[in-house]
């Protein structure tokens, strides 16, 4: 009796959680892709292949409607690891706020605004070929982030970010200490108007204290071509500098996609060059099956090779 009494306590308020969910349905927005790919890597020891997911990830975003214009904003994503190697689930981008007619303020951990410049111009983005692995070390995701954004004007955006370290201690590649990280800034200018894109971006103190990094990204988009490059150039704090540039261009033919993205650079290994081609085919809006393509090579006998295929599901 008592059993049955819980029951139909439960079955009476479901129904009002469900139209309250209804009722904000507009607002909140499950979301997550899953992108798996069955690769061979040569990394300098033989050819060997794995299941990989290249940042799959699962989350949820939505607003909240508030008085005189303004909306809270949020979103709370995370990367999943689909072939279950590692950990399940890893925080990326977590943030919330507010926007109205004076643009966006978000605080929380999120992609800088260089980072966020980059837009489309890395066709090979999350896989084997994309830029932090050998064009760029700046495309960072910082905790402590305060970030503003202007509303769109003539197509120009503004973002400024403040990023609060907190003298955090880094550490170099054998994981001896080498000093602490003070606050730092990252701010973007970009135009995105009828196709073309245009953007730069500076960091100051993100990568590590005393270090500059520029970023000037263009993009084109015409009918079913699309082209795009970027230049980087990263100032250490002794004064010495590294620059990275890249290229890449794709031609959409019905379902099929021709992707091609070539660069140099000394950022991350001194005399890096990459290249990789792909080729996807879209299933649906949301599903499209791909392979690619990456070579990269640098001194000290770097040189890796990466060939797999895939599958990417949007929901």
């Amino acid at each position: 009796m008592k059993k049955t009494a819980i029951s139909l306590a439960i079955a009476a308020a479901v129904p009002s959680s469900l139209a309250y969910a209804q009722d904000d349905a507009q607002a909140v927005q499950l979301y997550g892709k899953a992108n798996v790919t069955f690769q061979s890597a040569d990394e300098g020891d033989g050819a060997n292949t794995d299941v990989k997911s290249n940042a799959s990830r699962l989350g949820v975003k939505g607003e909240l409607p508030l008085d005189n214009g303004l909306k809270g904003i949020y979103k709370m994503e995370y990367e999943v690891d689909v072939d279950g190697e590692e950990d399940v689930f890893k925080q990326r981008n977590i943030y919330a706020g507010l926007e109205g007619g004076f643009g966006q303020v978000i605080g929380g951990k999120f992609d800088t605004p260089l980072k966020v410049a980059q837009k489309k111009v890395d066709l090979f983005n999350d896989l084997e070929g994309d830029i932090k692995s050998l064009i760029s070390r700046s495309d960072n995701r910082e905790s402590n982030n305060l970030q503003y954004t202007t509303p769109a004007f003539a197509g120009v955006k503004v973002s400024a970010a403040y990023i609060g370290h907190q003298d955090e201690e880094l550490f170099d590649a054998d994981g001896e200490p080498i000093g602490t990280r003070s606050d730092g800034t990252s701010v973007s200018v970009a135009y995105d108007n009828e196709g073309f894109y245009l953007a730069y971006a500076y960091d100051q103190n993100v990568e590590a204290n005393d270090w500059d990094v520029q970023r000037m990204v263009a993009q084109y988009n015409l009918g079913p071509v699309q082209v795009g490059a970027l230049f980087e150039e990263q100032e250490k704090a002794d004064g010495s500098t590294q620059n990275g540039w890249l290229t890449s261009a794709a031609y959409k033919i019905n379902q099929w996609t021709i992707k091609a993205q070539y660069g140099q650079s000394d950022i991350v290994r001194n005399d890096g060059e990459t290249y990789s081609l792909g080729l996807d085919y879209k299933l649906s809006s949301a599903a499209k099956l791909f392979g690619f393509y990456t070579d990269e090579t640098a001194a000290d006998d770097y040189d890796r090779s990466y060939f797999g295929i895939g599958t990417e599901l949007k929901f």
